[in-house]
C-alpha cells in the first residue's frame, strides 16, 4: 500500500511539475512577447513626444515672430490713427470744407487751360490773348 501510494504521489508530483514547467514556458514566452510589445510602443510614443516637443518649439517661435509683427502693427496703426480718425470736425464742416477745395482745384485747371485768363484793361500793358500792345489808344 505505502509502494503504491508512493507511485501514486510521485506520479501526481511528476504531472504537477510538468504542468507547471509548460505553464512557465507559456508565461515566459507570453512575458517575452508582451516586454517586446511595450518596448516598442515606449520607442513609438518617444518619438512622438520628441515630434510633439519640435512642433511645440516650432509654434512657439511662430507665435513670438507673429506676435512682434502685430506688436508692429499695432505701433503703426497707433502713428496712424490720429490722421485717419476724426479731427474734430464734424461731417458737414468737412463736406463743405471738401466741396471748396474742389472749386478751387476747378478754378486752378481753369486757369491753367487758360480758359479763364483776365484780360488786363489799362493802357500801356499788352493784350495776352492777342500780343497787341494797348499804348496810347
Amino acid at each position: 500500500v505505502i509502494q503504491s501510494d508512493f507511485a501514486r504521489l510521485e506520479a501526481d508530483t511528476t504531472a504537477s511539475e510538468e504542468s507547471s514547467a509548460e505553464e512557465y514556458k507559456t508565461f515566459s514566452s507570453d512575458s517575452k512577447t508582451d516586454i517586446a510589445v511595450k518596448n516598442a510602443d515606449i520607442k513609438g510614443k518617444s518619438d512622438k513626444v520628441s515630434r510633439q516637443d519640435e512642433a511645440l518649439s516650432q509654434t512657439r517661435e511662430e507665435l513670438s515672430s507673429t506676435e512682434k509683427e502685430l506688436d508692429a502693427a499695432m505701433d503703426y496703426y497707433e502713428k496712424l490713427k490720429p490722421s485717419c480718425v476724426s479731427s474734430g470736425t464734424n461731417y458737414d464742416d468737412r463736406v463743405k470744407q471738401r466741396e471748396d477745395e474742389v472749386q478751387s482745384l476747378k478754378e486752378a485747371l481753369k486757369i491753367l487751360n487758360g480758359d479763364d485768363i483776365p484780360m488786363p484793361i489799362e493802357s500801356g500793358r499788352a493784350d495776352y490773348a492777342t500780343g497787341a500792345s494797348h499804348q496810347g489808344e
